[in-house]
């Protein structure tokens, strides 16, 4: 699943592309939305929330989107090809004069007033990378369940809104911290909400995401333009591999047993016990 600094990435892009122009076509291809016309209306601003997009349109109105695991947003020029996938994969199609918008496989799609839009997005926690960031917030969520694994905390987007399985992993390692660790055991909480900030911000310019000092650096053959995609990341895709920092093997296990796609990586000397319950590599 797209995590926030990649949706912010995409709002970027989609905002780039449509924001300023009115549409010249509109088809919203699920049952709900499939009388809507928004042809004519302008492209105000398109805005990441965590890990939502919000397209906004003149006369109050916003498209919501989540892409969850397979969803995808692709721009089009007017004459190119589109690549996204087969036409009965197409969920959204936002077109103006010079761009084209083409939602694929999108699990979530609304049409609601902007004025509205706590609706959908109101539960999130601060948004890492949104105007609204509020460190405090975001600490007080996360403390207010002392007794829960740091892990499944993280990925509760109503405690902080952008993490996904990557930052779970990734900040549980820095914070040398086991992902079961109850989080009010955690020595230094105040660190969680400042770290997982400072590593989405670095990273949301990024075309490669890397949390290590030395993941971004050129290996001598490669120039100023090569990175090391071995060493982007401390542990999350190395299971079965040495840990960067001790060389112990990195562990997958299952953070929550009734979430599908959440396995987490984990370094059993650099993060020690608790341990998972059933440790799957």
């Amino acid at each position: 699943m797209p995590e926030g600094d990649t949706v912010w990435r995409l709002a970027q892009r989609l905002h780039n592309a449509l924001a300023g122009s009115p549409l010249t076509r509109c088809d919203l291809r699920v049952p709900r939305l499939a009388t809507v016309d928004l042809t004519g209306r302008g492209v105000l601003e398109v805005v990441p929330r965590g890990k939502h997009l919000l397209t906004r349109f003149e006369g109050g109105l916003t498209l919501h989107s989540h892409l969850r695991m397979d969803g995808a947003w692709k721009i089009y020029a007017p004459a190119e090809r589109w690549r996204g996938g087969p036409a009965h994969q197409i969920r959204a199609i936002l077109g103006t004069a010079e761009h084209t918008a083409v939602g694929y496989r999108l699990p979530v799609l609304d049409l609601l007033r902007t004025a509205d839009e706590a609706r959908v997005v109101g539960h999130l926690g601060p948004d890492l990378l949104g105007p609204d960031w509020d460190p405090a917030e975001a600490l007080r969520r996360l403390l207010s369940a002392p007794d829960r694994p740091l892990g499944e905390a993280l990925l509760d987007q109503r405690n902080l809104a952008g993490i996904g399985n990557v930052y779970k992993s990734e900040l549980c390692f820095l914070l040398r911290a086991s992902p079961w660790l109850p989080l009010g055991q955690l020595p230094t909480p105040e660190r969680v909400p400042a770290l997982a900030r400072k590593l989405l911000e670095a990273n949301r310019q990024r075309p490669a995401r890397t949390t290590t000092p030395w993941g971004y650096r050129p290996r001598p053959s490669e120039g100023s333009g090569g990175a090391r995609p071995d060493r982007r990341l401390w542990v999350y895709g190395r299971a079965g591999r040495p840990c960067l920092r001790c060389g112990t093997k990195v562990r997958t296990a299952d953070q929550d047993p009734t979430a599908e796609e959440r396995v987490t990586y984990w370094c059993p000397t650099c993060q020690p016990a608790p341990p998972p319950d059933r440790p799957v590599g």
